[in-house]
């Protein structure tokens, strides 16, 4: 009997079946499996959004999943997106996602061994109509989100002030950081539950 719980967000992008050999596995760990589900709920479909709109909770994540490569992922919360935010909003995500979409992670290390494998991180930016149709405040949010997908290695608090700047409170970015950390854990759990589903 499957113990796959109605809504396991994790369980569909891998594509687990009820059931399945990999089903029975994530079942081991139910622990896991109810607190991933309930993170993105909570991050995702809080019942009181805050200073962060559901709308913009799903164009962070459209966006983060886009720029992981992530096409489960993507079009999940592209849907989510249409459905709270509108089909202009998810265009211009789905828009902002192919003009900021680079290779990483990059950036640089401490001064040390580690020095000589350096790499220049990608630039981001947006064409102005799409920098328009987004908005100052998601504008803002995304150059943050593909700051901390393509070179987290050089995070810094210089990277605040262009948030605060464009309406972003210290809880909206707590907000931020967190859906786009969470997304990265969701879509990296999902893909090795790909890869062992794949393997003999």
């Amino acid at each position: 009997m499957s113990t796959t719980q109605p809504g396991d967000l994790i369980d569909s992008l891998a594509g687990i079946a009820p059931g399945s050999a990999l089903d029975a596995i994530r079942a081991g760990r139910p622990a896991a499996r109810t607190h991933a589900e309930a993170s993105h709920r909570a991050l995702l479909l809080p019942e009181a959004p805050g200073p962060v709109s559901h709308a913009e909770r799903f164009a962070i994540a459209a966006y983060v999943a886009g720029l992981h490569r992530a096409p489960e992922a993507k079009a999940h919360y592209a849907a989510g997106l249409a459905g709270h935010g509108g089909a202009t909003l998810a265009d211009a995500v789905a828009r902002a996602t192919g003009e900021t979409l680079a290779q990483g992670p990059r950036g640089h290390y401490p001064s040390g061994p580690l020095t000589a494998e350096d790499t220049a991180p990608p630039s981001f930016g947006l064409s102005p109509d799409v920098t328009e149709a987004l908005g100052a405040r998601l504008a803002a949010a995304f150059a943050y989100a593909h700051f901390l997908v393509f070179h987290p290695r050089d995070a810094a608090p210089d990277r605040f002030p262009p948030l605060e700047a464009a309406g972003w409170s210290t809880d909206g970015i707590v907000t931020l950081s967190q859906v786009v950390a969470f997304l990265a854990f969701q879509i990296r759990v999902a893909a090795g539950l790909r890869v062992l589903a794949a393997t003999p």
